[in-house]
C-alpha cells in the first residue's frame, strides 16, 4: 500500500505544475510562517516573503500572525511595485483591523500606493484624487502618527498634479483662443488649488485671456492679485507689460471674483 508521503511524491513527479519546495506549508504554524517571511524579507527575497506572508492570513485567519502578516504584506507587494495588490491588502487590513496600532501604517501604505500610479499631467488624475483621499485620512484618523508629515507632503504633490491638469487643458483652450472654456479651467486653479505652485501661471494667463476678450477690469484685477502676492515673479512682469502695451495698468476690481479668490491668496490657505 502506498504511504500518503508516497502519494504526494508520485504525484509531484507525475504533475510539473507542482512545485516540490512549496509542500509542507499548510502544515507550517503560523509564527513559523510569519518568522520565514520576516526572513525572506531581510533577505531580500520579496516575492517569496509575500508567499508565507499571504500563507498566514489564507491558512490562520483572523491569528495575530495573519494580523501581523496583512500589514507586513502589504508593505512588500508596495515594494515589489504591485499597487493595486497592496491597496487591496491594505484596505483589507484596516476593514478588520481599524483600531490596531498599525492601522496608521496601512493606510499610509495605501496612500503611497495610489502616490505611485500618479500620472504625468497630460493624463487622467485619479490616482491623485485617490491619493489625496487616503493621505487625508492618515492625517485626520492617526493625527499623532509619524507618517502625517510625508501625508501631507503627498498631498501638496498630488494637489499640484490636479492643478497641473487644469492649466494643461486652459492653455489648449487658450491657444485657440477658446477664452471662456479656458478662463474655466485657470479659474478652477485660483479658487480650488490657490497654494500650489500653479498659481502664478493661472493669473497670468487670466490676464492674457480676458485681455484678449477686451473684459479689462478683470485683466487688470488679475494682474493686480498676481503682483500683491508675487511681486518678483516672472508672471507678473509679462503680465504688467501686456497692460502697458495698451496704457493700462493693473488695477483690483473689489467686486470681481478675482478678488474675492485673492484674499485666500493672502491667508495662505
Amino acid at each position: 500500500m502506498m504511504t500518503v508521503s508516497g502519494a504526494m511524491l508520485a504525484a509531484c513527479q507525475s504533475d510539473p505544475d507542482i512545485d516540490i519546495t512549496k509542500l509542507g506549508v499548510d502544515t507550517d504554524p503560523p509564527e513559523t510562517l510569519y518568522n520565514q517571511g520576516l526572513a525572506n524579507m531581510k533577505a531580500g527575497n520579496m516575492a517569496e516573503a509575500s508567499r508565507k506572508f499571504d500563507a498566514v492570513d489564507a491558512q490562520h485567519p483572523f491569528s495575530e500572525p495573519a494580523r501581523k502578516s496583512l500589514v507586513m504584506s502589504t508593505f512588500v507587494k508596495y515594494r515589489l511595485g504591485r499597487y493595486p495588490d497592496a491597496i487591496t491588502s491594505g484596505t483589507r487590513y484596516l476593514n478588520l483591523y481599524p483600531k490596531s496600532d498599525d492601522a496608521a501604517y496601512a493606510q499610509y501604505l495605501v496612500g503611497l500606493a495610489y502616490w505611485k500610479q500618479i500620472s504625468n499631467v497630460t493624463q487622467d488624475q485619479k490616482n491623485s484624487l485617490k491619493t489625496i483621499e487616503a493621505m487625508q485620512k492618515v492625517v485626520d484618523q492617526y493625527p499623532d502618527s509619524e507618517y502625517v508629515d510625508d501625508a501631507q507632503s503627498k498631498i501638496r504633490f498630488a494637489r499640484d498634479q490636479l492643478a497641473g491638469k487644469e492649466m494643461q487643458v486652459g492653455r489648449y483652450y487658450l491657444e485657440r483662443k477658446e477664452y471662456l472654456a479656458s478662463i474655466s479651467r485657470f479659474r478652477t486653479v485660483v479658487e480650488k488649488y490657490p497654494n500650489t505652485n500653479q498659481i502664478e501661471e493661472a493669473l497670468a494667463r487670466l490676464v492674457e485671456a480676458y485681455y484678449a476678450m477686451g473684459v479689462v477690469q478683470e485683466a487688470q484685477t488679475a494682474a493686480a492679485i498676481l503682483g500683491h502676492n508675487y511681486p518678483d515673479s516672472q508672471w507678473y512682469a509679462d503680465s504688467y507689460k501686456l497692460l502697458q502695451s495698451n496704457g493700462l495698468e493693473p488695477r483690483e476690481n473689489a467686486g470681481s471674483w478675482i478678488s474675492r479668490a485673492g484674499k485666500k491668496l493672502l491667508l495662505g490657505s
